[in-house]
């Protein structure tokens, strides 16, 4: 029998969480790309996931709304909780007649309330990561960033980070809150400037390496693009991709040469396109953390496998000439959160 792969154990950031290099998003398990599957079979998968060497996972209070949260928290009871790295978010306000509002606030006494709702629903005493999930324009940062650091003093939080927002305008970011040393955190997810050209089309780089912010590219293989959704299956016709800009019916017949090249690139690698999309993003660096999702045990295990995909620099560069972000269609976030994107993230000044 094939000797189980390990996952390697690395620092996100330098401010000491240390994760498996490869994470657990656990959003489609409840639903979102695909119809959410029942309590058992989720559970089933995150714990599959740790008996394979990942640590990490990923959730938010707005996965759901709620039910993701619930969902870990009853994973995490089969699970010893010392060796596992929770990471959830807050600031996307929910759902109203099921429907995304697109609002966000960072509150501090929002914040707060939140914080403690995601403690209860993940049965946990502490969170170790958590998140500004979107910037709120109309709040200082500062005051965001004063009530996250009064929670780790709690000890409710370990570590913090920022969803969506310009690496210079986020929390994450001691030129704009200069008491963040003191929140023991610095890590951000899927930062969004000077993006470097990338297979998952999701990973960057940071204008601030200085500070040594981690990354956790969200959506590795694009969705599941480079899975073959869209192109060799369909999107289901309960996903939320129906209404994503790269899966319309215009844009995805577009975008089916970007697949096939990576296609062909897989070949060369003896591998399938998502995992030499994935292997490409775990080879950007110790501090970059994918957390893929997926709610099938069989992909979850070929997600793992990515890990043994090795590739040179000569390999990094062809695929970056080849995979490049400017060939694709479409803008890469639904058109409701186009106002929380990086580039319109800047805080009022305190």
């Amino acid at each position: 029998m094939e000797e189980t792969p390990v996952i390697p154990r690395v620092r996100l950031g330098t401010q000491g969480l240390e994760v498996s290099k490869l994470g657990l998003g656990c959003m489609g398990l409840t639903g979102s790309y695909n119809s959410p599957l029942d309590d058992d079979a989720g559970v089933a998968v995150i714990t599959h996931a740790f008996r394979r060497g990942v640590t990490f996972f990923d959730t938010s209070d707005f996965y759901g709304p709620h039910a993701n949260e619930t969902l870990l928290g009853k994973a995490l009871k089969q699970l010893p909780r010392e060796q596992v790295q929770v990471a959830t978010k807050f600031g996307i306000q929910l759902y109203e007649y099921g429907v995304g509002t697109g609002s966000v606030c960072g509150r501090p006494e929002y914040v707060r309330a939140s914080c403690e709702a995601s403690l209860r629903r993940l049965g946990v005493d502490h969170i170790d990561l958590y998140y500004q999930h979107r910037i709120d324009t109309t709040v200082p940062i500062e005051d965001t960033i004063g009530e996250l650091k009064k929670l780790v003093e709690e000890g409710k939080v370990k570590y913090i980070g920022a969803v969506g927002g310009e690496p210079r305008h986020h929390p994450a970011c001691p030129r704009r809150a200069p008491n963040l040393r003191g929140a023991d955190g610095v890590v951000s997810l899927g930062s969004r400037h000077r993006a470097r050209h990338c297979a998952s089309l999701q990973v960057t780089t940071c204008e601030v390496p200085e500070l040594g912010i981690g990354i956790v590219p969200y959506s590795p293989i694009g969705r599941g693009f480079f899975g073959g959704r869209g192109v060799t299956e369909q999107v289901s016709a309960e996903s939320n991709l129906k209404g994503h800009p790269r899966f319309s019916a215009e844009n995805l017949e577009k975008n089916k040469h970007v697949y096939l090249k990576m296609e062909e690139l897989a070949k060369e690698h003896k591998c399938s396109p998502a995992q030499l999309a994935l292997a490409w993003v775990l080879h950007q660096g110790d501090d970059v953390v994918p957390i893929p999702g997926t709610t099938k045990i069989k992909n979850l295990e070929s997600n793992i496998d990515s890990v043994k995909v090795k590739l040179t620099e000569d390999c990094l560069k062809e695929i970056s000439n080849q995979i490049r972000e400017e060939d694709v269609t479409g803008g890469r976030s639904c058109t409701y959160f186009a106002h929380a994107n990086w580039n319109y993230a800047d805080t009022p000044k305190k």
